[in-house]
């Protein structure tokens, strides 16, 4: 990628041959959830059959994004966070993280992950940085961290003497135990200095009725499309040796909330934690 005078780091183009629309992907599904047309119909048939299941997904992912927006805000404003580094950033929606963060901050640099070729195609809407920030998108998957670490766009865009916040958002449950995704986190949290933050939302059957967290593996499974559903003590595990900034791990909808208690949206129709910590 190039630096243009704005501050936002250009695109390469890259072949459509990496895109198979025979197979789902979890951010074209997201997007189907979302109502986005950037999906083909094994996406749909993906997001379909969990939704048989649990017709309450499509306000789930609604949730995980609001969820985003508020953790951002808190970042860029009470934690005075200014560098971002987004990993499993999905299709653009707008707003996206660095127009949040930069409402707040406008000189925030933020630099977004993914791996779907569809997303890299519409990188240019996550590159609108402000004049006094800046953006940039990496082509790469968690299951990888040194690659994102060493990547010549990510060290360019953020100075890791400088508090970092690092958003995994709705991404770690598609991360099985065979990936190792504890190691994974503490090797990116490893790299961040002090005062860095950690924003995590991740699936969960804890919220749910019995029937449908019975039902909620066998179709994951059968959506073609590897997931795995983490318990409280599980999703807590991810923020080891770090300091939960309150009220701790919550279910999405009860962090940092905006509206009354009464206007909430149950836990069991958005049924995923959330937390962000702190590095001491």
């Amino acid at each position: 990628m190039t630096e243009t005078t704005s501050g936002v780091r250009a695109v390469p183009e890259q072949p459509s041959s990496r895109i198979d629309p025979s197979v789902p992907h979890a951010a074209r599904r997201y997007d189907y959830w979302l109502g986005g047309k950037d999906n083909f119909a094994a996406d749909r048939k993906s997001g379909d059959g969990i939704a048989a299941i649990y017709p309450a997904i499509r306000t789930t992912v609604i949730e995980n994004r609001r969820f985003m927006h508020r953790a951002t805000r808190y970042l860029a404003g009470s934690a005075g966070i200014r560098q971002f580094l987004d990993i499993g950033t999905g299709i653009p929606t707008s707003p996206n993280l660095h127009e949040v963060a930069q409402s707040v901050a406008p000189e925030s640099r933020v630099v977004y992950v993914d791996n779907d070729p569809i997303v890299l195609a519409h990188a240019r809407a996550l590159l609108t940085s402000s004049p006094a920030g800046a953006t940039a998108y990496v082509d790469a998957d968690l299951r990888d961290p040194e690659r994102i670490l060493a990547h010549p766009d990510v060290r360019a865009t953020i100075n890791f003497d400088r508090p970092v916040g690092l958003t995994l958002v709705a991404i770690l449950h598609f991360l099985t135990q065979a990936d190792d995704p504890y190691a994974i986190t503490r090797r990116l949290v490893d790299a961040l200095p002090s005062g860095s933050c950690l924003v995590i939302s991740h699936a969960t059957t804890d919220l749910v009725p019995r029937e449908i967290a019975t039902a909620a593996a066998p179709a994951t499974a059968s959506s073609m499309i590897d997931m795995a559903f983490r318990d409280r003590d599980e999703f807590g595990a991810f923020f080891a040796g770090l300091e939960l900034v309150e009220p701790g791990i919550t279910p999405i909808t009860e962090w940092h909330p905006e509206e009354p208690a009464e206007q909430r949206v149950p836990a069991a129709q958005a049924s995923m934690y959330a937390a962000v910590a702190r590095k001491p």
